[in-house]
């Protein structure tokens, strides 16, 4: 809880000076306020498929220090997690239901193409919140918890689709083990012995920034 009223705080200090950085440096700097949606799975947990959906919301602010080249910063929620329903027409009654919140503060490279397309791509770190995680409707109390922090690569593109307005599509998946421990299944990712649990989120959302762009 302290973890959340913080980012609520830093969030609102955030969108305030976001709103007041137009005026400040007209030229370079802008923030603003985003929100979407998320597919989710986790890789080693041996479910399969995005069927996990969750909630994005945040803001951001972005200083563009050539014609074509951005750095933004982002503070947002991020919900992620894993899910398997039952199917009952081919008599799979198992079902799964993982849950898990994070604060992730991404930093980004961005790339435009013209003024109305842009690419990104740049790490994020996430701190932990809270989770909850079930099997056959059973709630998993002492099972392996999500680590504290977890690391993240993340890619995508901006689709203006008016002055302030913007569509992202973007993914984000995780570089280390987001459970505190091994677990039955763990894969290997990106390095040798880098084995264990990675959260994969396919994001949709879209951007209100504050100062017009063309």
């Amino acid at each position: 809880m302290l973890l959340m009223k913080n980012f609520l705080f830093i969030l609102t200090v955030l969108v305030m000076c976001s709103s007041m950085l137009p005026r400040l440096h007209a030229q370079e700097f802008n923030g603003g306020m985003m929100a979407g949606c998320i597919g989710s799975q986790v890789a080693g947990d041996t479910y399969n498929g995005f069927h996990k959906a969750g909630i994005f919301a945040g803001g951001f602010v972005n200083y563009q220090f050539t014609d074509r080249s951005i750095l933004q910063m982002e503070l947002e929620f991020f919900q992620k997690g894993s899910r398997k329903n039952p199917d009952y027409e081919k008599n799979d009654l198992d079902q799964y239901l993982f849950r898990v919140n994070y604060i992730e503060m991404p930093l980004l490279y961005q790339w435009k193409l013209n003024e109305r397309v842009k690419f990104e791509a740049g790490p994020s770190v996430g701190f932990f919140v809270s989770y909850y995680e079930e099997k056959n409707e059973e709630e998993i109390k002492q099972g392996n918890k999500p680590a504290a922090v977890t690391l993240q690569i993340n890619a995508g593109f901006y689709i203006f689709l008016t002055k302030h307005v913007i569509f992202n599509f973007r993914t984000n998946n995780s570089m280390l083990n987001i459970r505190s421990e091994s677990a039955t299944g763990d894969v290997l990712r990106i390095f040798p012995g880098n084995y264990g649990q990675f959260h994969d989120c396919l994001v949709m959302s879209l951007y209100y920034q504050f100062k017009e762009t063309w």
